[in-house]
């Protein structure tokens, strides 16, 4: 009998596929994995800040607060020729998604015409957009809506237990209230969280939990590894074991099967091996380009010469268009379709 995207999941149940046996549970998510996308293939997208530094909010993991020292300087919001300079560049390199970052709490509303111009103006190179803007006021998303955006990003960082140990200037239901604005303009959702930052696997399955249970599962999933900055309050956060981050990608996409779970900050501290792990587990997504708005990423190339060893593409627009997501779909198979008798549901 096919299963229904499930709401409804309980700390309990995401603990216990966290507990599964590695190979278990690897093999379980790459079942879940195939069933609802192509393997083989990976949205590429590409992240560019268009306005640094200077952000009044205390997130401790971020190198773009204002209170911290981090030799991040505050700069004004990009023009427009100079994002399109970089959008196509990002467009030539492979990427089909180009998105767009702003260090501010929220924008004003004096700053949305020309955010929406910026979108506009990239959404015409035939790619796809996503902006990442922070809290939005009254009528900001319809206008980025109206503007040609495509995804709004908003993560929840983390569990909500542990939200108050990382950030003390907004409050978790400021984040939710946000993601409820973009899915009422009618965007698709681009939300998730990080994980090493000294948060419990109790915790790592309460971030997945309150993401699955979300009144729409987001249509991007971003799953990222802390990347300690010096300044920060996490800058000496230990390390989190890599098969720690595996298994979370692997948790995030049965309980998620329908979004696109993106590899996302941190893979320039995993090697090659670890990437692959992560694909097979189900990261169908990841951010190409040297930078992740102020921290490092791998570089095109070693990207382009990854994916020729292990046999992927890079998704193309209307490959990606034609995903199906969890908003027009109830139900999903229970098993893999492969004769190996797994459940997907499990």
């Amino acid at each position: 009998m096919p299963l229904a995207t499930r709401h409804d999941w309980t700390r309990e149940e995401v603990a216990a596929l966290f507990a599964l046996p590695f190979n278990e549970l690897l093999h379980r998510a790459h079942c879940v994995h195939r069933e609802h996308h192509d393997p083989n293939a990976v949205q590429v997208s590409t992240l560019l800040s268009i306005k640094t530094g200077g952000c009044p909010e205390d997130c401790a993991y971020c190198p773009q607060a204002a209170r911290y020292d981090t030799g991040v300087a505050a700069q004004k919001l990009m023009e427009v020729d100079d994002v399109l300079a970089r959008a196509r560049a990002a467009k030539a390199a492979g990427a089909s998604r180009f998105c767009m970052g702003a260090a501010w709490r929220g924008p004003k509303d004096r700053d949305i015409p020309k955010v929406a111009e910026i979108v506009r103006a990239v959404k015409d190179l035939g790619l796809e957009t996503c902006a990442t803007l922070g809290l939005l006021g009254d009528g900001h998303a319809q206008q980025l809506k109206d503007a040609g955006l495509d995804y709004y990003n908003h993560n929840i960082d983390t569990a909500p237990e542990f939200y108050g140990e990382i950030i003390h200037t907004r409050e978790y239901q400021d984040r939710l209230q946000t993601l409820e604005q973009v899915r009422d303009a009618g965007l698709k959702t681009c939300c998730g969280g990080i994980v090493g930052m000294g948060e419990t696997r109790e915790q790592r399955a309460g971030l997945l939990q309150a993401l699955a249970n979300l009144p729409a599962h987001p249509h991007s999933v971003p799953i990222n590894q802390l990347v300690p900055v010096p300044g920060t309050p996490l800058a000496n956060q230990e390390k989190l074991d890599p098969f720690e981050f595996v298994r979370t990608i692997a948790v995030a996409r049965i309980l998620m099967p329908l979004s696109i779970v993106r590899l996302s900050a941190g893979r320039q501290q995993m090697d090659d091996a670890v990437q692959a792990l992560c694909f097979h587990a189900g990261a169908g997504s990841i951010f190409y380009g040297e930078k992740l708005l102020t921290t490092g990423n791998p570089d095109t190339e070693h990207d382009r010469a990854l994916f020729r060893r292990l046999d992927l593409h890079a998704m193309e627009v209307m490959e990606e268009a034609g995903t199906v997501h969890a908003d027009i779909l109830d139900a999903a198979p229970a098993g893999c379709g492969h004769g190996c008798g797994c459940s997907a549901a499990a």
